[in-house]
């Protein structure tokens, strides 16, 4: 089941790389765009899920997933946040909204998610002796 948790840590690395936001005008934007240090916390939580894979440690490895999912949570939170607030200085709210609204997530949240849960939930059988 190694195999399987390095895909879903395969996945979670590409998707950082994969456009996740697109913003008007600007274009696609990938982790590192979003925020640099989203993105080397992404990084950095693969590398600790790394060593869990390497070591036969599933508790490390489904800690650090949990760890990733909820930094895509406050990562799609944060993305939202920041558009809706960007455009907070214009008069209607309905325009803030509108002008928010074409902010748009894209296709590479579904493989960051996909590669986390992958990494969550397929589990290390123990070696027989």
């Amino acid at each position: 089941m190694k195999n399987l948790q390095l895909l879903g840590l395969i996945l979670v690395i590409v998707g950082s790389f994969l456009p996740l936001v697109h913003v008007p005008i600007i274009g696609n934007w990938n982790y590192w765009q979003l925020d640099h240090y989203l993105a080397i916390f992404c990084w950095i939580f693969c590398a600790c899920a790394v060593f869990g894979i390497v070591n036969n440690r599933s508790v490390l490895v489904n800690t650090f997933a949990v760890f990733l999912l909820i930094l895509f949570v406050f990562t799609l939170f944060a993305v939202k946040y920041q558009a809706t607030s960007y455009f907070s200085f214009l008069p209607f709210k309905s325009w803030t909204n509108a002008l928010a609204g074409t902010v748009k997530l894209k296709w590479g949240w579904f493989v960051e998610f996909l590669g986390a849960l992958i990494m969550l939930f397929v589990k290390n059988k123990p070696k027989a002796q």
